[in-house]
């Protein structure tokens, strides 16, 4: 995916004066050999960070920015020097780790032992007096090896901070009337380091005219028309979609500027179908497989969660309706007895046609059956074509939403699931969901916490790291799914 930051670490070993250095070179050196193995781009620092002054963290700095660096890993060989340590993260632009290192043997008490536990406390304390956010895993202490899976957790951590630092947001249009769900404040967005550049529906009407008769677009159609196959029912509306697929690409091309990455929200009825004369869909579905989100209605936190998810994952998401309740007959049939699930734990995810082929068990080219009621009762259908149907693979997925409200408060939700092998009997994209406990949540997170009804999905069980990015980012309202018999604040312990 070119849409997302590639994380190269740079590792730096620090050492307080009164501990041999000696020991946090040896653990460097041991480390780096864990991180190897596991494939991870780790730049080895060569200057180790003592507390007499601070010349050498301005030294293990310029190394790591000579070095390309883009996020840091602070290691505790020893006890470690909290001052100069905690400046290393607060000169440099981008996230940072702080992890320390287990004492290895009862046979080495004397010089090999580091108290690098006891050093973590006051690396702690002294970011908090700084007011500095770092990354500290759940037990921040370990072997050379336990170390190195902490630090293979924080890499898509890091990739998701990188990528909102320098994400742009391209909007287009208002929201669609009465979609109240929709509202962006803008400032939760600058808070998260994410540019916005919102334009009208015209604007994008004007670029998409631009590239008619554009040359590109016969070649566009036959790549299109390759990955849908025998899904490909509705050709004939391959060169408008493509010619918007190019006017979408170069609009991002042109508009960047000092960003690195992009996403869009973008307006897809009611004028889209009778302007555009087609639904966007399937577009959408082949950007997000490119790791270029487009969310559907103007969402922009919709969009925002969708690309967190391909930060996290590099797995293409999806954004869905969290959208109708599963028929007790479909869950007598399909669910009660093979599934440990109870009906409401069920739901079904839909959206018109913008989940990426990849997730779709039978994906077809098909029309939008809701807007064809509207815009084309008789006939068939033309300015509703464009969407890519079919059911949801099964597997696991998280549902996760980052919301910022009226109140410029980021409030997020996260939950592990599955979507079911069991077909949906219906139109759109769309599966049947499983999350346990979802009654609950539905009511006490979804509802009663004001989230919209649009929901990105991540294709793996991620929440550990959209968790710890969440938290990374000052979110303070992180909600779940409670188990049972765990009560939310507002559940009645009676009912």
């Amino acid at each position: 995916m070119v849409n997302v930051p590639e994380v190269k670490l740079g590792v730096v070993a620090v050492s307080r004066d009164c501990f041999p250095m000696e020991l946090s070179h040896k653990r460097r050196i041991a480390l780096m050999e864990e991180i190897k193995k596991l494939g991870i781009d780790a730049f080895e620092v060569q200057t180790i960070v003592e507390n007499e002054n601070e010349s050498d963290a301005l030294k293990a700095l310029d190394e790591i920015k000579a070095a390309g660096c883009n996020a840091v890993v602070i290691y505790l060989g020893n006890f470690g020097p909290e001052g100069p340590e905690t400046l290393i993260t607060k000169n440099f632009d981008g996230p940072t780790m702080y992890v320390a290192a287990a004492e290895e043997s009862g046979k080495d008490m004397y010089n090999g032992r580091g108290d690098a536990y006891c050093g973590m406390l006051n690396a702690s304390y002294n970011l908090k007096l700084r007011g500095l956010k770092a990354y500290i895993p759940e037990y921040p202490v370990g072997t050379a090896s336990e170390v190195a899976q902490m630090i293979a957790e924080f890499v898509p951590i890091a990739r998701c901070i990188i990528g909102l630092r320098n994400l742009k947001l391209f909007g287009f249009g208002p929201r669609p009337f009465n979609f109240f769900a929709c509202n962006a404040p803008i400032k939760p967005m600058y808070d998260m380091g994410i540019t916005v550049q919102e334009n009208s529906e015209l604007d994008l009407l004007v670029a998409y005219r631009k590239h008619d008769n554009d040359k590109r677009i016969p070649a566009l159609v036959d790549e299109m028309a390759a990955e849908l196959g025998a899904g490909n029912k509705y050709s004939g509306i391959l060169p408008r979609l493509a010619q918007y697929e190019l006017t979408l690409l170069d609009w991002m091309e042109e508009n960047l500027g000092a960003s690195k990455y992009a996403a869009f929200a973008n307006k897809c009825w009611p004028a889209f179908q009778t302007e555009f004369k087609f639904v966007p869909c399937y577009v959408n579905s082949r950007l997000v497989s490119r790791g270029i989100p487009v969310s559907c209605e103007v969402d922009m936190y919709g969009a925002i969660s969708e690309y967190i998810i391909t930060c996290a994952s590099l797995i293409p998401p999806t954004l869905l309706d969290i959208n109708n309740s599963v028929p007790a007959d479909i869950y007598e049939e399909d669910i009660k007895g093979k599934y440990d699930y109870k009906l409401n734990d069920t739901f079904m995810g839909f959206h018109c046609g913008n989940t990426p082929a990849c997730h779709l068990t039978t994906p077809n080219m098909g029309y939008q059956l809701i807007m064809k009621r509207s815009l084309e009762p008789d006939g068939e259908p033309d300015i509703t074509r464009g969407t890519l149907e079919g059911d949801l693979k099964p597997g696991e997925i998280t549902f996760f939403r980052v919301q910022g409200g009226s109140d410029s408060v980021l409030r997020s939700y996260i939950a592990h699931g599955e979507v079911l092998p069991v077909a949906t009997r219906s139109f759109g994209g769309i599966g049947v969901f499983a999350i346990p406990e979802m009654g609950r949540f539905y009511r006490h997170v979804l509802i009663e916490r004001g989230y919209p009804h649009h929901g990105a999905v991540a294709f793996a069980k991620i929440g550990k790291t959209l968790y710890e990015v969440m938290k990374f980012i000052g979110v303070s309202d992180i909600a779940y799914n409670q188990p049972k018999g765990v009560l939310y604040p507002t559940e009645n312990p009676f009912a």
